[in-house]
């Protein structure tokens, strides 16, 4: 990645552009521009971003579908931009894959704060170091994840949701704990964002997701990686 983030926002206002180029100037992001989700879908290929800001209201498809084609190629990091503020729909977001949801009208610093957030954990080069547990093997250089000796394809955000556990075996990490960890401090109030990431782990690292055996939900409080001596 270059030392200035390139930073991708599709999104089909004029006004809503302008308005992140003025807020993103001090940042020092240069930012690139899709005028609708066919052309989002190009640009994310073929300009490689280092994150993406993505409106879900777009006129020729919508946001989630972006989302969705966006993630068959690319973990990049995704920010939804939206008027909507269902709690349903966020949650719809993050499951197809977003790492974040952010509603309009909106704060440009927290805007700008958890963009950073994002670009802080994809630019960050951890010590050479490889970790297993009950048959998961994390390779925290490369950022690669093991089953049973199968690559598993993770996002940026659930492995970084991963390797809070890994780092913190058979501990209860509180919901909060959880999401300013991952997401940042701006996101400790976005309760459904753990319950919606948990569900990611289990369904690609637990035998069972149904019934899952590594990663417990402590009820009320948040969830724990649970490692036998």
């Amino acid at each position: 990645m270059t030392a200035v983030a390139k930073i991708l926002v599709v999104d089909d206002e004029s006004q809503m552009r302008k308005l992140l180029h003025l807020s993103f100037s001090p940042k020092n992001f240069k930012i690139l521009e899709a005028h609708n989700g066919r052309e989002g879908i190009s640009f994310a290929g073929t300009l490689k971003p280092d994150a993406i800001v993505l409106d879900l209201g777009l006129p020729d498809m919508s946001g989630l579908e972006v989302l969705r084609e966006i993630r068959l190629f690319s973990e990049v990091p995704i920010i939804i931009l939206s008027v909507q503020d269902d709690f349903e729909v966020i949650v719809q977001a993050l499951d197809t894959g977003a790492d974040d949801y952010v509603t309009k009208p909106f704060e440009p610093k927290e805007l700008s704060a958890r963009i950073s957030v994002c670009l802080r954990r994809t630019l960050k080069r951890e010590a050479s170091e490889v970790t297993e547990v009950c048959g998961i093997r994390v390779d925290l250089e490369s950022r690669l994840v093991f089953k049973d000796g199968q690559e598993v394809k993770l996002t940026s955000t659930e492995y970084d949701l991963l390797k809070l556990f890994i780092k913190n075996p058979n501990k209860i990490l509180t919901n909060r704990q959880i999401l300013r960890d991952v997401w940042g401090p701006a996101a400790v109030d976005n309760l459904q964002y753990p319950r919606v990431y948990m569900r990611h782990l289990r369904q690609k690292l637990e035998s069972n997701p149904d019934e899952p055996v590594l990663f417990i939900t402590e009820s009320g409080v948040g969830y724990r990686l649970k490692i036998e001596n």
